[in-house]
């Protein structure tokens, strides 16, 4: 039987301080009892002898230290796990949040994670399709790779999320794909936006929700990501299926960690994040990957905003040092009507060499895409050319990449949110694309796929 304690010495915001405690734990839940029979939980953040410093789930409106008890229940905070949790909503605590039944759990298990052994890690290699070409075509998805989106308040990485976790797929794989969606401070607006869309075409079927609305205590926004960890790695190497986690938005994620940082009055580190925020970030990004001897993988992609449109901001900066990547959204490119403004020339994907070619997309596709960013790069700066010395000063051959970057930004950034183009089709449209250019500046594309992809009618009617 647990003990009961009445030592309840201050409540301050989140925080609460408990006196004379005996074999509590650090991350231990508890139990607080109101007078008026109310229940909350806690959890344990510091010990220090017999003094315990408490952390609150719910609001501490009401709690009296007089006359309130505490009880610690001598285990960490869980998630119940079932194959049955696919199509289903729950909040940042792991309670369903869709007027259905509670999971019946076969597991229970700490939402802090299994260390992994490094050497146990395999190598991502496969590729995954999201339909959308300027990340499969220039920043390539591998299975069990890190890759974060970079937005910005304003900007439609909400709708970007959406479309990732209804189209992406393993190509050319028989096996079970599940998307692991975890939304940290969002409205309710936003809330709802993600809900009914997947439930709208039927992605939710293969999808396991938690959501965490912004008016939720900060203390549930640290849980969310980890419980949906959890349950990915669950997925993944209990039920050998390909999961997908996208977790949005790590700024308010990072932005409850400094809350409850200054209440535990830590000394700040930059721009008043805690110290601990790269190891933080660290534990959460680090869950994703492959294992040997498991068919099951993780992919990452965590969307974040940049405040003040700030990439060196502390959030993006540790989250590009720790991930293998990042596809980074352009306030210009939205403003010109580009759906997903995705800017692809400071976007990176680390890993994206070891998931296209032969046997996994096709041959051309590393040297169509070493094109395409080179004359897209040629073609941007003859186009701020143009705006200072007039088109008329550029040569013939800069007003041609400066046509082609329009047509680029037109034709292959642009597509509807609704739009799921398969590889085949993007490489076309780069082919058609580079069409524009004479064959003599295709100097990244090998000669043999020139022959056969060039857009002639020589080798229109050979494909045929």
């Amino acid at each position: 039987m647990p003990r009961q304690y009445r030592t309840i010495e201050e409540v301050a915001g989140p925080l609460m301080l408990v006196r004379g405690v005996e074999d509590v734990a650090y991350d231990e839940m508890g139990e607080i009892e109101l007078p008026n029979g109310e229940k909350r939980r806690c959890r344990v953040l510091e010990i220090n002898g017999k003094d315990a410093l408490v952390q609150l789930f719910e609001s501490a409106i009401g709690i009296s230290p007089e006359d309130s008890q505490v009880r610690f229940l001598g285990k960490g905070l869980d998630l119940a796990l079932a194959p049955d949790m696919l199509g289903r909503v729950f909040n940042g605590m792991g309670t369903p949040m869709d007027d259905a039944p509670p999971v019946i759990p076969e597991f229970r298990r700490d939402i802090n994670g299994s260390p992994l052994n490094p050497a146990a890690r395999d190598y991502p290699n496969e590729f995954i399709e999201t339909g959308i070409s300027a990340i499969d075509g220039l920043n390539t998805l591998v299975r069990g790779q890190k890759l974060p989106i970079f937005s910005a308040s304003g900007l439609p990485h909400n709708q970007l999320a959406a479309q990732i976790a209804r189209q992406a797929k393993v190509l050319g794989d028989d096996e079970e794909f599940a998307v692991v969606f975890a939304a940290m401070g969002i409205t309710y607006e936003d809330a709802d936006f993600f809900v009914s869309d997947f439930r709208r075409t039927g992605a939710i079927e293969r999808t396991v929700l938690f959501l965490n609305l912004a008016d939720q205590p900060p203390i549930e926004r640290i849980s969310t990501p980890r419980m949906a960890l959890t349950c990915a790695e669950y997925l993944a190497f209990d039920l050998d299926m390909q999961v997908l986690v996208i977790l949005t938005d790590m700024t308010y994620y990072a932005e409850a960690l400094r809350e409850i940082s200054a209440a535990r009055k830590e000394v700040p580190g930059r721009r008043g994040y805690p110290g601990y925020l790269y190891t933080d970030l660290a534990s959460i990004y680090e869950r994703a990957g492959r294992v040997k001897g498991k068919k099951g993988s993780i992919t990452m992609m965590p969307i974040l905003t940049m405040p003040d449109d700030d990439k060196t901001h502390p959030v993006p900066d540790l989250t590009g040092y720790i991930t293998e990547g990042q596809i980074i959204l352009d306030r210009a490119l939205n403003n010109s009507g580009i759906r997903p403004p995705i800017d692809v020339l400071p976007s990176l994907s680390r890993l994206k060499d070891k998931g296209i070619g032969e046997g996994k997309t096709r041959g051309d596709h590393a040297d169509v895409m070493n094109q395409l960013f080179a004359a897209y790069s040629r073609g941007k700066d003859a186009r701020e050319l143009a705006v200072i010395l007039g088109e008329s000063a550029l040569s013939e051959m800069d007003q041609l990449y400066a046509h082609f970057s329009t047509a680029f930004e037109q034709k292959y950034l642009n597509q509807s949110f609704q739009e799921d183009r398969g590889i085949e089709e993007t490489l076309a449209i780069g082919w058609e694309l580079l069409g524009m250019l004479p064959a003599s500046e295709l100097k990244r594309i090998d000669q043999k796929w020139i022959n056969r992809y060039y857009p002639t009618k020589e080798n229109t009617q050979t494909e045929e």
